[in-house]
């Protein structure tokens, strides 16, 4: 885990959740789910995502393990990200999570709704 001290002794679901925190991970994931992406794909598909906040998730990203970073020697230069094994087993982990959230979510909506 970059830049986060490993200890033995932490939940594993505190443990899974500091790989994916910030705001751009999980959408990372997600996209990343579909096959490789180039840096300047995933910014298009992601407004509000600035080039600084993607360098920085993507390299945290893969010091985790989740996702490999390709540069094809060609000029101009090529990077690719995708998702590594660890990465697609973390991307699958987490779809049951997304399904409770979306039902959160329409509970929510719903609770918010007025009486008739």
């Amino acid at each position: 885990m970059t830049r986060r001290r490993q200890d033995p002794d932490v939940c594993g679901v505190t443990a899974a959740i500091a790989v994916v925190d910030g705001k751009w991970k999980t959408a990372l994931l997600w996209l990343l789910e579909s096959g490789p992406h180039r840096p300047a794909e995933l910014r298009r598909q992601l407004p509000g995502l600035s080039e600084k906040v993607l360098t920085e998730a993507l390299r945290e990203m893969a010091a985790d393990g989740l996702v490999h970073r390709e540069v094809y020697d060609v000029l101009p230069p090529k990077t690719v990200y995708s998702l590594t094994a660890f990465g697609r087993e973390l991307s699958e982990a987490l779809a049951p999570l997304s399904d409770w959230g979306h039902r959160h979510l329409e509970n929510l909506a719903e609770a918010a709704r007025p009486a008739s």
